[in-house]
């Protein structure tokens, strides 16, 4: 083989390889994680709270005041009882047919606007 023959056989030889060093494709970027929503932060607008003193009532009456007895009433209820109600349902500690299920769904921060919602009501 001459010189000619094998300067273009290496010639060949290193674009083939550059060729499939080309074709390969590039590292995938990192994916930037977005920051998790505050999901409280629109429930804690006096709306917001409102809106989930609502989620009540169907129980525990309009604003809290249950027309019925059976259930109690939540308005004019002292706000640290009130929390610790609804925290002792929320980590099993008092026994309930749905309100240890509906309490896991409360922040603490929702917890404690609702304990200042129905404080604030009239019995």
């Amino acid at each position: 083989m001459n010189k000619m023959m094998s300067f273009a056989l290496a010639a060949v030889t290193m674009l083939c390889g550059f060729a499939a060093v080309a074709q390969q494709p590039a590292p995938a970027a990192p994916v930037a994680v977005p920051a998790p929503i505050p999901f409280a932060a629109a429930n804690l607008t006096p709306l917001g709270v409102r809106s989930l003193a609502a989620n009540c009532a169907a129980c525990h009456g309009t604003n809290g005041n249950s027309a019925g007895g059976a259930i109690p009433g939540l308005a004019g209820m002292n706000k640290e009882y009130f929390l610790n109600q609804l925290k002792a349902f929320k980590e099993g500690k008092r026994e309930a047919t749905v309100m240890h299920q509906i309490a896991k769904g409360y922040s603490d921060a929702e917890m404690a606007a609702l304990g200042d919602y129905f404080s604030a009501q009239k019995k």
